[in-house]
């Protein structure tokens, strides 16, 4: 006979089994790596797709110029003195032309509704199409599925212009096209996406806290499929002249980050939208993982020497909170996507977080490469973190880190030969590590709210490359099938497909993409072709006819 005894200690055991199981699998599930599986931006330079922005990052193109026309008089508000009353230091920045360029009704609104509706709202919804179609999810497919949006967003301009107006000319659509919770909740409304929708205003890191809540949003399985936004758009001088007064602004509209010549930062627009999945349910979707999220971590600043001024402790907290969550260790990070604003004030500081965290277990022959998109394309303020989030996701695909812009000579203020740090003033390969480890890279972007953000990335796992004559060959006769609400669109998009062929994209993986991601609208092309050139001609020939 058994022991009653002996049972239930048998029981009790299998009990505490169990639940260590089910405390694995909830461990496990919070940590679960993210998946990048789409991408689309508009950025300054005729940085209009990932392949454009990679382009000109490669190249070492700095894209600031002089402020448009259509903007402001740049030169009757110029004044080389910050202290004078309603002008602005810099006649440039980095822009994106034709804020007023918009197809209403490839969207369903209405004329009289997209008169009023704020242009950060029209690049949110035209990239967060295209990076859908990137991700192979066509937008007419996801129609009550539960994706969720998270909008990085902060400027007001063109409510501003709006409430200018006289009273009578107020119409019904002024809140519904300028708020800032109407930005994430029209694209779930187009769209008809059922998860979480908001809007993140922590200033210049507000998109890539938006990162940080999706991620958290996908390992809560709130929802699926997350489209993360961060858009900015300048069309009015209020703020250029307040930065100018604060003595924020550089005189050449540029941010040297980390150099002797940093003095103040350039002001950049433009929107970027990434598309993120649990790393699993990417691959068991068969998706293209471009890069995978590892661990971030959100903090603030408290009570700093000033509410503006960054704080150094801050900064090494966020970043280790952040390797924390990923279980990765500082000297496995090659590089780091800075804030980088070009300040004298926020470099140095800047700088020696960065090498208080990553010089634990770092070898001196190895040190931390750190760089900013700042200087390429300006500081594009709630849309700067996601803008240098998309940067490292190209820059670990390609396996190359873009050369650091406006960096020489080095700033004096930075203790270069005590800190394992390094500016990569040309281009670099950077190279799969010897022992088979993923390359790895942090980006970091500091509100002036005082909102610390910092994500980790990953290069994405390697997949076993397609079998010989099978469509992931550069090569090949394929066909291209585009589409397009009317004929306008289908020749604008055929020649942006010439221009992303033109850029490196592999033909018959191209095609592919386009197959699996692209909705199917009235207006359509087919281009047969063998190859990734002789495709791009015939596009652009028809896209001219």
């Amino acid at each position: 006979m058994s022991d009653p005894h002996d049972a239930r200690i048998a029981r009790a055991l299998h009990t505490i089994e169990r639940l260590q199981a089910r405390l694995a699998v909830a461990e496990g599930a919070a940590r679960e790596p993210i998946a990048v599986v789409g991408l689309g931006c508009r950025y300054p330079g005729g940085a209009d797709t990932p392949e454009a922005f990679w382009q000109l990052l490669a190249e070492g193109r700095d894209a600031i110029g002089p402020v448009p026309a259509d903007r402001w008089d740049a030169d009757a508000l110029h004044d080389p003195d910050p202290a004078a009353p309603g002008r602005i230091v810099t006649r440039e920045g980095g822009f994106v032309p034709d804020p007023q360029l918009f197809d209403a009704a490839f969207f369903g609104i209405a004329p009289r509704e997209a008169a009023s509706l704020d242009p950060q709202q029209r690049l949110l919804l035209e990239v967060a199409w295209e990076a859908m179609e990137d991700a192979g999810l066509p937008p007419t497919q996801l129609s009550g599925q539960p994706v969720g949006v998270f909008v990085g967003i902060s400027s007001q301009d063109h409510s501003h212009h709006l409430l200018q107006q006289p009273s009578e000319a107020i119409d019904a659509y002024l809140a519904t096209g300028n708020a800032h919770s109407v930005a994430a909740g029209r694209l779930s409304y187009t769209f008809g996406f059922t998860g979480p929708s908001l809007a993140v205003d922590t200033a210049c890191s507000s998109s890539l806290v938006a990162v940080h809540l999706a991620c958290q949003s996908l390992r809560a399985g709130e929802c699926s499929v997350a489209l993360v936004g961060g858009v900015n758009r300048i069309l009015s001088p209020a703020f250029g002249i307040n930065f100018s007064r604060a003595r924020m602004l550089a005189p050449d509209g540029r941010c040297k980050a980390f150099s002797a010549m940093a003095d103040g930062f350039g002001r950049g627009e433009g929107c970027g939208v990434v598309v993120l999945k649990r790393l699993s349910d990417a691959q068991r979707d068969g998706d293209t993982v471009l890069a995978v999220v590892r661990g971030s971590a959100v903090n603030q600043d408290g009570r700093s020497s000033g509410l503006t001024a960054p704080n150094g402790p801050a900064q090494q907290a966020v970043i280790r909170q952040a390797l924390k969550a990923a279980g990765v260790a500082a000297a496995q990070v090659d590089y780091v996507e800075a804030h980088g604003t070009g300040t004298a004030l926020g470099d140095p500081i800047e700088a020696g977080a960065l090498g208080a965290v990553f010089a634990e277990g770092r070898a001196a022959d190895r040190p931390l490469a750190i760089g900013s998109v700042k200087a390429n394309v300006g500081h594009l303020e709630a849309a700067a973190g996601l803008c240098g989030f998309i940067k490292v996701v190209l820059a670990l695909q390609h396996g190359r880190l873009p050369a650091q812009l406006h960096a020489q000579p080095p700033s004096p203020h930075i203790d270069w030969a005590a800190l394992p740090l390094a500016l990569p003033h040309a281009g670099q390969v950077w190279a799969p590590h010897a022992d088979g480890s993923p390359r790895r890279a942090g980006v970091s972007s500091f509100g002036f709210s005082g909102t610390n953000a910092h994500v980790v990335l990953e290069a994405s796992p390697a997949v076993a490359a397609a079998p010989s004559g099978e469509p992931g060959d550069a090569d090949g006769a394929d066909v291209l099938m585009l589409s397009a609400r009317d004929g306008d669109a289908l020749r604008a998009l055929a020649a942006r497909h010439a221009q992303a062929l033109r850029a490196g994209n592999a033909w018959r993986a191209h095609c592919d993409s386009a197959r699996r991601g692209r909705a199917r609208l009235p207006h359509r092309l087919a281009v047969v072709a063998a190859s990734a050139a002789q495709a791009a001609d015939r596009l652009a020939a028809w896209a001219a006819a």
